[in-house]
């Protein structure tokens, strides 16, 4: 029988009562193991490039640097790890600025367990999650940014994109998630990352932030 390797996850986290129970959820759930935690960025900064996890679960309010500039760090030094935002904070500017850092998804705190590792799941099989109501405060933010209406400020690279390609991708500026999308236009979730994985691509981006500012001009 085919043992299948856990989930190595890794949590960056300075609330030590946060920061334990997270371990345990992860240590307990079938398929998973917390790999390391840290309680501040600079020793995250030294601890992941050394022992490397599959996903990274970072909080913002760190003491000292915060967990964007720590994602921002990461990501020039470990391009292709899944970094998951964990935060209390919902308001757009902490989210463009931890998407723009490189971060690949962003949940609240208060999302349920089970939603938790599910969104583990999705991000280290290259999906972007977070749920409809930030990926909606995402986009909002973005319109806010421009001052003409995206159709008539998308960047050239998008008529490159097929049809389905460019349906997803209007679908994804809507605020819908991957499965919501899959959903809507009867194919397969895998089917939505290959295309997704494909919208990067041409447009030359790695997340699903930079296609959407691709594609509102920005």
């Amino acid at each position: 029988m085919k043992v299948t390797k856990p989930i190595q996850v890794t949590i960056v986290e300075d609330a030590e009562g946060i920061r334990v129970n997270l371990a345990k959820l992860i240590n307990a759930a079938d398929g998973f193991r917390c790999l390391e935690t840290y309680p501040d960025a600079e020793s995250a900064l030294e601890g992941i490039p050394r022992h490397p996890p599959d996903v990274a679960l970072m909080d913002i309010n760190l003491p000292r640097m915060n967990g964007i500039d720590c994602v921002r760090q990461l990501r020039a030094e470990m391009p292709r790890l899944p970094i998951l935002m964990l935060t209390v904070y919902d308001d757009g500017e902490q989210l463009f600025k931890s998407l723009m850092a490189g971060a690949n998804g962003y949940l609240l705190k208060r999302t349920p367990n089970p939603k938790l590792l599910d969104c583990i799941r999705e991000v280290l099989s290259g999906g972007a999650p977070m749920s409809r109501q930030i990926a909606r405060k995402v986009v909002n933010y973005f319109h806010r940014l421009n001052q003409t209406p995206a159709t008539e400020k998308l960047a050239p690279e998008v008529s490159n994109l097929t049809a389905r390609e460019q349906e997803i991708l209007a679908n994804l500026a809507k605020g819908y998630a991957s499965k919501e999308i899959a959903n809507a236009l009867g194919i397969s979730s895998e089917t939505v990352r290959n295309h997704m994985r494909n919208i990067y691509e041409k447009l030359h981006v790695h997340s699903r932030t930079e296609a959407l500012l691709k594609y509102l001009g920005k």
